[in-house]
C-alpha cells in the first residue's frame, strides 16, 4: 500500500527520529483518506490521525525486540 515508507526497526534504522515517525505517519494518513492536502473542515481530524498513527508507530518500535 505505502510503498515507499521505509523501514524504521534496526537493523534497518538505528537512528529513528520524531520526524521520521510523522513523515511515515503522514505517508499512510494520505493514502487511506485519499487526501495529499485535507480541505479546512477536515484538517483537525487529518493531524489527529498523523498525531494517532505517529504515537502508534512510536509505541510499536519501543516494544519491539530484534534479534540479531
Amino acid at each position: 500500500m505505502c510503498r515507499n515508507i521505509k523501514t524504521l526497526r534496526p537493523p534497518y534504522s538505528d537512528d529513528v527520529t520524531e520526524d521520521d515517525m510523522r513523515a511515515a505517519a503522514l505517508q499512510y494518513v494520505r493514502k487511506v483518506s485519499g487526501f495529499r492536502h485535507p480541505a479546512a473542515h477536515n484538517a483537525e481530524a487529518f493531524e489527529k490521525a498523523v498525531d494517532r498513527v505517529a504515537a502508534a508507530t512510536g509505541e510499536l518500535l519501543a516494544s519491539l525486540v530484534v534479534r540479531s
